[in-house]
């Protein structure tokens, strides 16, 4: 069974209350459109438009809900429901004009809606209004004291009105210790903005300090050292971040400045990109969390306020992929701008997306081109790989680790996985000495790394080969990633290859418990439990593998069990490395 493969490359803030059911999409021009009448079939009658936007919303289908509140208001413009959610559409969809727009008519209706508020206040940052703005935020601080949303935004206003006192004030009100982090980065940004380099550098050396593995706030403490004359101080900062994250784009870009004598630019500009720097700290985080409308809110304001910034174009298009929308995905990826650091790495990321869809050929075009204009890229060459190794082109995808191996040069640590793909490929087409090994050097790479100690022990048990190592190998692999139901699965499988029954069941037992709705899992516990004179219990599983969407390579021999049970000499029917596939094989 083919699954989509994660592409391998290198407290929380009080959140507006936001209690809606937002949907997200285009509130764009106010007359329908021929394009959205054939996409969506808007109907004639408000209550089939309303239905429609629930349901599209319920399916996270964001554009389509949009479009169908829209055309519910249109046709009930004083309904207070409606309004509500169409403001939530347009805000979750980074309309930021309609939402001020309906956030008017909302406040209007109820005074105290604070979503209503924080869309009004950032279109008056925006158009560089800040003491309306201020007064907006003011309100809603008046109903929640404790939210932090408002004061980072207000201590932004204060700054755009050059007025550095109140803006470290409105800061250092703040009492939330999880935030002081967060709230010293700010501070800082702002002290560097309106010419107080000292504060500035104090102020962010405390936030990085407290959190040295913050890609931000490694990147303005050694942005604030660089402008200071203090380019060494400022290159140890990116070193030590990329000895625990390597090889992050933006940090790479920093050092090959740095190296040049080019000067690092401040990470904000202006009052309205802190304002945008403050809500995308705050999206981020709650996507992070998995409270993902909020976030989607936040980084839809973010980008409204600085529509040039990478990283909250790469952080909302990861939260599309978390909601499961393909096209958003896409559509965020391609704002990254041309000259950013991030570029490559979005346009990957566009292609395995496409790759997703099932529209292999066009992503192995896109990543196709990259290479051609990037030959020597490691995660290019990788990508590309992955794609052809996902399509089972196997002798095609090693040639191109092969690439990817050699652009690296000497292998580190984390270069392990292009060894153990490669393997995997050679293993897959019968090359079993080649990836032997490949395995034995990703081990090397990265002693006792599960996934390679699960594949290689149990090639091995399945080849009758180095059996005591290949059971200790599985059993540290379990040990390693105890609620992994596939390695726990191919460990069970090992005892079933040599005969051993009822510790083949037990094991397979455990690892149904921690994936029951894989077929391929289904299928083996149901062999193991045939031949410990479980018989009926041994259809139970393998009709439960049938009905759960198998390969249609496994289903004829499910169905052949199904009808025929097995011989009692069998000792292997299921595919031998399903599990496999399914933990990283491909």
């Amino acid at each position: 069974m083919q699954r989509r493969t994660q592409h391998w490359t290198p407290r929380t803030a009080f959140f507006l209350a936001c209690l809606l059911s937002v949907s997200s999409g285009a509130l764009a021009a106010a007359v329908q459109t021929d394009t959205e009448s054939e996409k969506y079939a808007i109907g004639d009658s408000q209550p089939g438009n309303y239905l429609s936007a629930l349901i599209a919303s319920a399916d996270q289908d964001t554009p389509a809900a949009e479009v169908y509140y829209r055309e519910a208001l249109r046709a009930d413009p004083r309904n207070p429901d409606l309004l509500e959610r169409a403001f939530a559409a347009a805000l979750s969809n980074g309309d930021e004009s309609s939402a001020s727009s309906l956030g008017e008519r909302l406040l209007t209706r109820d005074p105290n809606n604070n979503l209503a508020r924080l869309a009004i206040a950032v279109h008056d940052i925006k158009q560089g209004q800040f003491a309306s703005a201020r007064a907006h935020l003011a309100s809603a601080d008046a109903m929640h004291a404790r939210d932090v949303t408002t004061a980072f935004l207000t201590a932004w206003c204060y700054a755009g009105q050059s007025d550095l006192r109140h803006a470290l004030d409105t800061l250092d009100r703040i009492r939330d210790p999880s935030v002081f982090a967060f709230r010293d980065y700010h501070a800082g940004l702002i002290a560097g903005l309106l010419g107080n380099p000292a504060e500035a550098q104090r102020r962010l050396k405390s936030a990085y300090e407290n959190d040295k593995n913050s890609l931000r706030f490694a990147d303005a403490y050694a942005r604030s050292l660089s402008a200071q004359g203090d380019v060494a101080g400022a290159t140890k900062i990116y070193n030590d971040f990329s000895a625990v994250i390597p090889h992050h784009p933006l940090i790479q870009q920093a050092l090959a400045d740095l190296k040049t004598n080019q000067p690092l630019n401040p990470l904000v500009r202006d009052a309205g990109e802190g304002a945008a720097e403050a809500l995308y700290g705050l999206g981020s985080a709650g996507s992070r969390q998995g409270d993902e409308l909020p976030a989607l809110i936040y980084l839809r304001l973010s980008l409204y306020l600085r529509p040039s910034s990478d990283l909250t174009a790469v952080t909302l298009a990861s939260l599309f992929e978390q909601l499961k929308q393909s096209d958003q995905v896409i559509a965020t990826y391609q704002l990254v701008p041309s000259s950013s650091p991030l570029k490559m790495a979005a346009d990957i990321q566009i292609a395995l997306e496409l790759e997703g869809m099932g529209k292999t050929d066009e992503a192995t075009q896109r990543l196709s081109e990259i290479v051609a204009s990037r030959p020597h890229d490691v995660e290019a060459l990788s990508a590309l790989a992955e794609l052809q190794r996902s399509a089972k082109k196997y002798a095609d995808a090693a040639a191109t680790y092969d690439k990817a191996i050699a652009a690296v040069g000497i292998p580190q640590r984390d270069n392990w996985t292009l060894f153990y793909f490669r393997g995997i490929c050679y293993e897959r087409s019968k090359q079993w000495p080649k990836a032997e090994a490949d395995f034995r050097k990703a081990l090397e790479l990265y002693p006792d790394q599960p996934l390679v100690l699960n594949y290689l022990g149990y090639s091995w048990v399945d080849q009758g080969l180095n059996l005591e190592e290949a059971f200790k190998m599985l059993r540290k692999a379990v040990e390693l990633r105890p609620n992994d139901g596939y390695i726990v699965d191919s460990l069970g499988w090992a005892h079933y290859k040599l005969g051993q029954y009822p510790e083949a069941a037990e094991t397979l037992e455990k690892a149904i418990d921690l994936k029951p709705a894989d077929p391929i899992l289904n299928d083996h516990l149901g062999d193991a439990y045939w031949h410990v004179d479980r018989r009926i219990e041994a259809h139970f599983q393998w009709n439960h593998a049938r009905d759960m969407g198998p390969d249609p390579e496994d289903l004829p021999e499910i169905l052949k069990k199904i009808e025929n049970g097995l011989p009692d000499s069998a000792t292997q029917t299921a595919t031998p490395k399903a599990s496999l596939q399914k933990q990283g094989g491909g």
